[in-house]
Parts: structure tokens; C-alpha cells; sequence
């Protein structure tokens, strides 16, 4: 019972004997050192499924949403800075004009919001990805929030990373084990995002909610990726975070019309590829913390760019291969994007291994690689 309650053993001992006294479970015997054997009553069994009908949640037992607010704010304040050293080390593998990386650095360091708009292709969902390993320290979760009779499923194993942090075996044994330590969230949405994704989730087989995407990023990033492709207008979807961004804290809606305060402690990332006046008004644009322009690579970016792939992978780069590519791009008239090296040399490479053969660049071979990606000369670029 104590494990799956993560209370502690004293805990569910006060408990037992309560109901034990109430003639909800009777004990049947020893099972083992201070141990017992214990059974459900009948006014016990009548009791659970009252009590199922109102929550069907079971596990580790729920914290309040104070406390959780107050332990977050905490670890918050005491996590190690982000330094632009450490922002420079975790974008190093991009290559970036110095003011893009200091803009994102100061976004990431502050915990501000980053709007980051430009064509497709120039790295701005990679560069969203990278900030989050500049982010020290690890963080502790409740499985479960509780309000009232109800109750808020926040740990996810589907977006939360459980981690086992090292520690002396007698501070363990202190630990709430209501709480999980994970790594500082990463939560991306993109074009599948609904409203109601932002809402508190009511199961009806479960009976219990479970927590919008926000709250379970608590503490780390929520990348809103493409903004302008999701099924809700972007200004409505954007509304929703107005007021959150500003005061730091989320009003959800339980089913029965209560409203309850959750905090908003997250690193908001917006980007998208569409003009900013398309998906925005001036009031939310305010409300970003900065804003960041990312744009095609120029023709020695490109070069660089190809050349770091290339050495990763790794493959030689022939002279002169590169100006020839640089020159195609401007016969068919296609703009210089980012992605687009690792793209033509990842193709390459995979001819190379359809046919069997050691991957070694050629025109021939890159050639092929540019009809398979973009298609016949004037194609989509």
C-alpha cells in the first residue's frame, strides 16, 4: 500500500487503523514483521465504489496545487544560470550570425518567450530543440495534482523523462515518492494542437483529468511549432496565452465550472514560417519577450553547413563540387536553405547503399541526389 499510495509507511498505518476502526477492512492475520493481512468489509466495498464513482484515479497519492506551485517556484529559483557560453556550445553544431544566437540565448537565460519566424528550412524548429540542452538541473514532479475530490494527472511517460538522481541511501529513504524527478520538460506541438488541448482533459472511463500540454511543461520549453497550420485560427489560439504570459499563472476549468490557478512557468516558443501580421496581432506580439528573424543562409553559411554534415557523416568533399551545386541552385533559381545539405548528402547515401557501394561523392552521385529531393529542374523548391 505504501508504494502504490508513495506514501510513507507511518502514513498508511494511521490510515489502516481509521479504517479499521470505521469497519471498512478487518485485519486477518500477521504476514510477516509488523505486518498485516487485511480485508475489505462490506461497508468497505459499498464505500470504494461511492468513492470510484466521484475518481476513478489510482496511484501515487495527489499533492495540492499550492504546494506544487510553491516547490516548482523553488527549484525554479535555484536552478544553476544559463550562461552564453553554455547557449554558444549547445547551438555550435549550426551555423548561425552572432546575433542570432545571442537573441536566443537572452530568451532562453531570462526563461522569456521567443517568437521566431522565417522561410522554411533556415533552423528554426532545430534551433527551438537545442535551447532546451542548455537547460542545468533536473526537476521534481508530482505524479498527480488535487483539488477537492478531483484529481490531475501531471506526470506523463510520454513526455516526461523519468530520472533516478544519486543520492546517500538515507536521504532516499526521506524522499516523497508522490513526486518524480525527470528532466526539465520539452514539450512540441505543431500542426495537430487543438484549444482543447490547452484545457484540463476529463476522462469519463477514468474519472479523473489529465493535465493540458503547458502544465506538463512546467518548468521547461513548449515549442508551438508552425504556427499558422493548426485546425484553430492562430489569434484564437494565441488568446488563450495572453494573459497567462503576462501575470504567469493559467485558470482551467474543471467540469463542474470551478476555476483553478495553475501556474505558467514554461519558456514559450512560437514559430513559423508565414509573415508575423498573418498570425498575430500587435497585443500579442508585445507580450513576446524577443523576437528573432532567421533567414536563408547566405552562399559561404551553405558551404559551411555542407561541410560540417559531410565531415560527420563521415565522406569527402571533392574540389570544386560545392561551387558546382552553388551554381545550380542559382540556374533554377532556388533560394540556399539550411536543411538542405544534410538533405542531398543523406540522399547520396542512401543510393550508395541501395547499390551496395562505398559512399564517395561524385557529380554523378549528387546529381542523382538532387532529382530524387527536388525532381526535374523547376520544380517545387
Amino acid at each position: 500500500l505504501a508504494r502504490r499510495t508513495a506514501l510513507a509507511s507511518g502514513v498508511v498505518t494511521e490510515l489502516l487503523d481509521q479504517h479499521r476502526k470505521d469497519k471498512l477492512v478487518e485485519i486477518l492475520g500477521e504476514a510477516g514483521n509488523l505486518d498485516y493481512r487485511y480485508v475489505i468489509t462490506g461497508l468497505g466495498h459499498e464505500r470504494a465504489r461511492r468513492l470510484l464513482d466521484v475518481s476513478g484515479y489510482v496511484g501515487p497519492a495527489p499533492v495540492s496545487i499550492e504546494r506544487y506551485t510553491e516547490v516548482l517556484d523553488w527549484q525554479l529559483a535555484n536552478f544553476p544560470a544559463v550562461s552564453v557560453e553554455r547557449v554558444r556550445a549547445v547551438v555550435s553544431e549550426m551555423v548561425l550570425p552572432q546575433n542570432t544566437v545571442d537573441v536566443a540565448g537572452l530568451a532562453c537565460a531570462s526563461a522569456r518567450s521567443l517568437f521566431i519566424w522565417g522561410p522554411p528550412g533556415t533552423g528554426k524548429t532545430t534551433i527551438g530543440n537545442l535551447l532546451h540542452d542548455a537547460l542545468d538541473g533536473d526537476l521534481w514532479i508530482p505524479h498527480a495534482i488535487g483539488i477537492g475530490s478531483s484529481v490531475v494527472r501531471v506526470f506523463d511517460p510520454g513526455l516526461h523523462e523519468a530520472l533516478e538522481p544519486e543520492m546517500a541511501p538515507a536521504v532516499a529513504r526521506r524522499i516523497d515518492r508522490r513526486w518524480v524527478c525527470v528532466r526539465r520538460p520539452f514539450v512540441v506541438a505543431g500542426g495537430e494542437l487543438t484549444l482543447d488541448a490547452l484545457e484540463l482533459a476529463w476522462s469519463p472511463e477514468h474519472r479523473y483529468y489529465e493535465a493540458p500540454l503547458h502544465l506538463k511543461a512546467n518548468g521547461g520549453i513548449f515549442l508551438l511549432d508552425d504556427l499558422g497550420y493548426q485546425r484553430a485560427a492562430p489569434l484564437e489560439l494565441l488568446s488563450r496565452w495572453i494573459f497567462p504570459l503576462e501575470r504567469r499563472v493559467d485558470y482551467l476549468s474543471l467540469s463542474t465550472g470551478q476555476k483553478l490557478p495553475a501556474p505558467f512557468r514554461i519558456m514559450l516558443i512560437i514559430s513559423t514560417n508565414l509573415e508575423p501580421e498573418k498570425v498575430m496581432n500587435a497585443a500579442f506580439l508585445r507580450r513576446m519577450g524577443y523576437r528573432l528573424h532567421m533567414d536563408y543562409p547566405t552562399a559561404d553559411e551553405y558551404r559551411q553547413i555542407f561541410a560540417r554534415y559531410a565531415a560527420a557523416l563521415p565522406v569527402a568533399v571533392p574540389a570544386g563540387l560545392l561551387e558546382t551545386l552553388l551554381a545550380r541552385y542559382a540556374a533554377e533559381g532556388r533560394p540556399l536553405r539550411s536543411c538542405e545539405p544534410r538533405d542531398l548528402l543523406e540522399r547520396a547515401r542512401d543510393i550508395c547503399r541501395y547499390e551496395l557501394r562505398d559512399f564517395a561523392l561524385t557529380p554523378e552521385l549528387l546529381d542523382r541526389a538532387w532529382q530524387g529531393y527536388f525532381g526535374a529542374p523547376g520544380g517545387p523548391a
